[in-house]
């Protein structure tokens, strides 16, 4: 069988292997059979729930396997599976269901108090993993159905699935991925990262990233097994590697340094992992070399947005070579694979730059997102030179960097993005609400270097005349309003904030004292 559209990943290997396990979650084992039995019971319940070819579902929990029974049975459906950061807060949460118009919602049970401050305008069924909140379980709900796939009609260029990225302007965006994008990328995934049939990923990091759902279904497309973990916890991860005899894992750089200094890491067996996928934030060479020596397996770095559907380079194995002569390559952010091209361009003047010199990146493959729910602007201008009949165009990256000799390198931040623990976070957000403190009468936040995170966030704030807020209330007051990890972790004061003559804040100008020195600005 062909497989076009995200439902054929699984239908393929239920009539493959059927008894092979697909997934393992603690103590249950979930075979290709089972897990597309359930998601045909999902499949005929979104169907009764009136959900349409091309509405919106949405998970919000942390990692479970019903996850998956839900994004492959909203795939049968030719649904489009949104999935919700539940480190948000609850506005942030609200803002991001009622923009995606979802019709259904799978809640875990410990955020039914979050679902509580909420005002949805479009979900119409609501259901619990779990008991409680007065809404219909997800056992009681399947068990009405039949384990009958539907075969809606899907193509690959329908929406089949949705993650929100925050945006400059302080809003999230809903980033569109197709069938095309999103296989696009795991085919190369499978290709670049030793994946096969007999492969045993685990799955650490969190679904509602790219770096979590998509490393799943790379290992779903493979036809491997999934060890799923409910959520990152470094211990957890020593034993379950050498139990499941693991051959596959990505992690971002915060988890690698956790795990170097957990006391019996050196002890922990790690002979069957076949490579270990980093990247979604800064590392220093110390960890890196760290985990290097104390797992002794291939190590790839990786370099991609969540609107590239996750990895759009990889820097292989065999370029991680720390003190030999090729130890530069460590900066880099390895070669462009699968189907992507890439572009420096001059972001001022549209002109390529050659070989060294820095610009904007500019990619083209069919891992680039059809575009940004409900906002064509937003879309034309990542897209600046439109597109051509097979869809394929060029897109805006926003981040600076240089090739040479094919490798790219990632030198700074054309916006000003932080990347803190492998998470996006937007600086108008956040000085959007410390501007609506009455202490406050201007603010800039940056990213300023983390051992631990790669950056974390800082506020820079000019005090209201007459006032006298401390840090702490501060840093409380953004907590109140947005996710903790969006949140400053310091706050400095300042007289006046350095401006353009058409009023932006030079955050260049701001960011240079922290980052004087560092031989990196982004990773």
């Amino acid at each position: 069988m062909a497989i076009d559209v995200l439902a054929d990943v699984l239908r393929t290997h239920a009539n493959e292997r059927p008894d092979k396990d697909a997934l393992v979650f603690g103590d249950r084992r979930i075979t290709y059979g089972d897990l597309a039995e359930e998601s045909a019971q999902v499949a005929q319940a979104l169907l009764a729930a009136g959900v349409a070819p091309q509405q919106h579902v949405a998970v919000l929990d942390k990692n479970a396997p019903e996850y998956f029974t839900f994004l492959f049975g909203a795939a049968m459906v030719n649904a489009i599976t949104l999935a919700v950061n539940w480190r948000l807060a609850p506005p942030e949460m609200e803002y991001i269901l009622n923009n995606a118009e979802a019709r259904v919602l799978l809640v875990g049970e410990a955020f039914l108090g979050h679902l509580e401050k909420m005002k949805l305008e479009t979900v119409e069924t609501v259901i619990v993993l779990g008991e409680g909140g007065g809404h219909q379980p997800y056992a009681d709900w399947i068990a009405a159905h039949e384990p009958v796939d539907p075969k809606l009609p899907s193509g690959p260029d329908d929406t089949c699935y949705q993650l929100y990225t925050s945006g400059t302007t302080g809003l999230p965006k809903g980033v569109e991925l197709t069938n095309r994008n999103l296989l696009g990328a795991m085919a190369a995934g499978v290709d670049s990262w030793s994946f096969d049939r007999d492969s045993i990923s685990l799955v650490a990091m969190p679904l509602f990233h790219i770096a979590g759902s998509g490393w799943a279904i790379v290992g779903f497309v493979a036809g491997g097994t999934n060890v799923l973990m409910r959520e990152v916890d470094p211990a957890e991860i020593l034993r379950l590697v050498p139990e499941h005899r693991v051959t596959n894992a990505l992690f971002v750089p915060a988890v690698l340094q956790a795990l170097i200094g957990m006391p019996n890491a050196s002890d922990c067996d790690f002979s069957t992992v076949r490579s270990i996928v980093y990247g979604a934030s800064p590392i220093t060479e110390a960890v890196l070399v760290g985990a290097m020596q104390a797992f002794g397996c291939g190590f790839a770095q990786v370099y991609g947005l969540t609107e590239t559907s996750g990895a759009i380079s990889v820097l292989a194995p065999e370029d991680h070579d720390p003190g030999g002569p090729r130890a530069e390559l460590l900066r880099s952010a390895g070669k462009p694979w699968g189907d992507v091209a890439l572009r420096i361009v001059d972001a001022e003047t549209g002109r390529d730059l050659p070989d060294g010199e820095v610009g904007e990146i500019w990619i083209r493959t069919r891992q680039n997102m059809l575009g940004y729910w409900k906002n064509e602007q937003a879309t034309n201008e990542v897209f600046p030179e439109g597109r051509d009949a097979s869809g394929l165009g060029w897109f805006r990256s926003g981040d600076a960097g240089y090739l040479k000799e094919g490798y790219l390198f990632i030198h700074d931040r054309v916006k000003d993005m932080i990347v803190s623990g492998g998470e996006n976070v937007y600086p108008a957000e956040i000085e959007n609400v410390l501007m609506a403190h009455p202490a406050i009468a201007d603010a800039a936040v940056i990213g300023i270097p983390s051992d631990k995170w790669g950056e974390t966030v800082k506020a820079i704030v000019v005090p209201a005349a007459g006032s006298d807020v401390s840090d702490r209330e501060l840093i409380d007051y953004c907590r109140e309003r947005l996710a903790h990890y969006k949140c400053p972790t310091s706050v400095d004061r300042a007289e006046a904030l350095p401006r353009n003559p058409s009023g932006k804040i030079l955050k260049t100008e701001l960011r240079e004292p922290y980052w004087k020195g560092q031989s990196r600005r982004v990773h």
